[in-house]
């Protein structure tokens, strides 16, 4: 990975997006992909679109969402603390002692997520983990109306970022679900800029997938595109206590995943798998026997269908504060899609025969 596209990954990480709040990661997502596009919008919704060659007869939409999970202020008690509600799926094992941003509307305020001290807690109270309305986050406030200088009901908040390299390649961060896949959608453009394309492509930063996979349905209808590839991670099973017979045999640093299930239009998905092994692409498998819980599963019921597939970056910890992945893979997924897209011409038939 050279030095541009890594500054990238470091900053996009850097940023606070839970879902519905994903303006200052776009705004980072958008500032870099508009020099890789003939053209970058924003939607209502909240997705940015880039285009390459727009007009050509077929449309390719890669789909990375930008959210991540994180949480909303409910309430601010009497003492200053502010009580929050989760949005998307929160790990709430992990949740006591954690370091958070409030995205206040004058600027982030830091704050923790407090406990009472392990000292003082019952035998049950240690086994037992906390509930979200249970949850606060103490930014220092003296009272509730010394709190209400600085948040308001309704502002979002997320995980401290946390961005840490680690050996051989492999880093830690918050959110790296997904904007390690909305980075790969960027990425792809950038490797495709110079090249010959018969195809227009539509690299999208989705909005709110944490929450219903709801920018990729928006953005993929105002798109319309005949093929389309989602981006996101995938559970990595090389770490104590993951069951392989469940989630495959995949480990970091060993590729992309490449899918095989409904959800995956069975043309495309053997594309993938030939490229891969034509341009020497280390990848792995895995199988989803329904639907995918990723922007695949709106990519492919989109109008009159689309052809769909899922490349996703295998990740460590999933929706924890410490999400692990490899550089390696992250390059290597981007080269495999770019050089998949390559392959497709107006001539090419996904029907399934």
């Amino acid at each position: 990975m050279d030095i541009e596209s890594l500054n990238f990954l470091k900053k996009l990480l850097a940023q606070c997006g839970p879902s519905g709040f994903e303006n200052a990661a776009r705004r980072v997502w958008v500032q870099r992909t508009q020099k890789y596009a003939d053209e970058v919008r924003t939607d209502v919704h909240g997705n940015a679109i880039a285009v390459l060659n727009p007009g050509a007869d077929v449309r390719i939409m890669l789909a990375g969402h930008l959210d991540e999970i994180g949480f909303i202020v409910t309430h601010i008690s009497d003492n200053g603390y502010l009580h929050v509600a989760a949005v998307g799926g929160i790990d709430r094992v992990t949740l006591p002692g954690s370091q958070v941003k409030v995205l206040a509307e004058k600027g982030t305020i830091d704050g923790v997520i407090g406990k009472k001290a392990i000292h003082l807690a019952s035998p049950e109270e240690r086994r037992k983990a906390v509930e979200i309305k249970d949850v606060w986050i103490d930014i220092g406030a003296r009272n509730r109306k010394d709190a209400e200088k600085h948040v308001k009901v309704g502002d979002y908040a997320s995980y401290t970022p946390n961005f840490m390299m680690l050996k051989n390649d492999l880093f830690s961060s918050k959110s790296c679900d997904n904007k390690t896949g909305a980075f790969v959608a960027s990425e792809v453009m950038k490797r495709l800029r110079r090249r010959k394309l018969s195809v227009s492509v539509y690299a999208v930063a989705t909005a709110q997938e944490e929450i219903g996979i709801r920018g990729a349905r928006t953005s993929a209808y105002g798109i319309d595109p005949q093929v389309g590839i989602a981006l996101d991670v995938g559970f990595a099973s090389d770490t104590p206590g993951i069951d392989k017979r469940i989630v495959g045999d995949v480990a970091l640093g060993k590729g992309p995943i490449l899918c095989s299930g409904p959800n995956i239009n069975p043309v495309l998905g053997k594309r993938l798998v030939e490229v891969a092994r034509k341009k020497k692409v280390p990848h792995q498998f895995t199988t989803d026997p329904g639907v995918t819980g990723t922007d695949a599963a709106a990519l492919q019921v989109t109008r009159e269908g689309v052809a769909t597939a899922l490349v996703s970056i295998p990740n460590r910890y999933m929706h924890t504060q410490v999400e692990t992945c490899s550089l390696k893979d992250l390059d290597n997924t981007a080269r495999l899609v770019a050089e998949t897209i390559l392959t497709i011409t107006p001539r090419t038939n996904f029907i399934p025969r």
